[in-house]
């Protein structure tokens, strides 16, 4: 009887307040559908777009409006965004973000939902929750409702989150993502060989899966 095949681990650097990773969630999704039965683990890594945010975040239209200044880009950007995301399933409504958080805590947060095998179910539930629901997923009450939704202990989480638990191995898990060459997100990394920037198209994403696995060394930037 063959033996089966290794599971291809797929790193995802992203943060939980970035639209483009949303995308790239979705068209990760496809391209793994796409390229057969062949086991995937997909595990996700911390980016935070703006760490000078304060603890409790701000509030988003000034905030958006101090980084664009332009609003008839960022309306631009937005319709853009929401077309994309109506294509792949990702439903957009910006209109109902009403806070701009700091991701410290949600990272924390996904950091510790890997050891249950909760991470894709967490990462799926915050994406749904800022981008649909326009919720803050810098309050920590959001995150502890969220972590029980994908069946993490929820008082365990209040109680770690009460901490500094984890704070600097998140700090420096960024901190090695920009090392390595990471300005932008989301970030695939496949089988630590194929590194893909952006939110390409599904296309792309299932080339990067087929070389990464015929690969046996290397690095490449597809």
């Amino acid at each position: 009887m063959d033996a089966k095949p290794e599971p291809l681990t797929i790193n995802v650097v992203s943060d939980v307040v970035c639209p483009w990773c949303y995308l790239g969630k979705r068209r990760l999704e496809a391209a793994i559908r796409e390229s057969g039965e062949a086991p995937v683990t997909v595990r996700w890594r911390p980016f935070q777009l703006d760490p000078s945010l304060p603890p409790g975040g701000v509030e988003r239209k000034a905030y958006m409006r101090a980084k664009f200044r332009d609003e008839a880009q960022l309306k631009a950007i937005h319709e853009r965004l929401t077309a994309m995301g109506a294509e792949v399933g990702a439903a957009y409504a910006f209109d109902k973000i009403e806070w701009a958080p700091n991701t410290l805590d949600a990272h924390r947060l996904i950091r510790w939902a890997q050891a249950g095998d909760q991470q894709n179910a967490l990462v799926e539930r915050l994406f749904r929750l800022y981008f649909e629901e326009g919720q803050n997923i810098g309050d920590r009450a959001t995150l502890i409702a969220a972590a029980r939704e994908c069946g993490m202990d929820g008082d365990e989480v209040a109680k770690k989150l009460a901490t500094d638990d984890d704070i600097e191995a998140v700090k420096a898990d960024v901190a090695e993502a920009h090392a390595v060459g990471v300005t932008g997100v989301p970030f695939f990394i496949f089988a630590s060989r194929f590194a893909v920037p952006g939110a390409q198209a599904t296309e792309t994403l299932v080339e990067a899966i087929a070389q990464a696995r015929a690969a046996k060394t290397g690095v490449e930037t597809v």
